[in-house]
């Protein structure tokens, strides 16, 4: 005759489901399959957070449910980390995020309008030649990537006072 094993999990952890526990100490997660520890991972360490629940939930071993109410995660948070699982594996979480090459300043357009305020032309008129929007030349500017040249001043010396001859 089979022998039942009870849950039993150390003191302070919290129960995933009826195999498995997680408890939070001293910064470290750490997740238990009764008494015994499986995985540790930092408290701010998301990604190995998403990892090992997309692992566990794949696995059929956890419920979304129980995610939301032990950790707080929404379950569309789940079910993006587990999809992020299914298609890049576990390299998936720590690829660098792609981003987005500029749309309206590219190059070729930061060129002409560098040239453009170089010559003298104020910000409104050369986003109406490059069809531009003022705001966006501005939002470059203030990201270093456009400069406005200072113009010079004239010197104005005061007048000498004249002496009568």
């Amino acid at each position: 005759m089979a022998q039942l094993q009870l849950p039993v999990f150390p003191k302070g952890v919290t129960q995933l489901s009826a195999d498995l526990g997680v408890s939070c100490r001293d910064g470290k997660v750490n997740y238990f399959y009764g008494t015994l520890p499986v995985f540790t991972h930092d408290a701010k360490d998301v990604k190995s957070f998403r990892l090992f629940m997309s692992q566990l939930y794949l696995e059929g071993k956890i419920k979304q449910t129980e995610v939301a109410r032990v950790f707080g995660v929404s379950a569309i948070s789940l079910k993006r980390a587990v999809k992020l699982y299914e298609q890049e594996g576990p390299g998936g979480f720590w690829r660098p995020q792609p981003v987005r090459g500029p749309s309206v300043l590219t190059p070729e357009i930061l060129r002409q309008a560098q040239a453009q305020l170089d010559q003298g032309q104020t910000l409104t008129a050369v986003a109406a030649q490059l069809e531009v929007k003022r705001d966006t030349l501005q939002k470059a500017l203030r990201a270093g990537r456009l400069v406005v040249p200072i113009k010079k001043k004239k010197k104005v010396l005061p007048p000498v006072l004249r002496m009568p001859v």
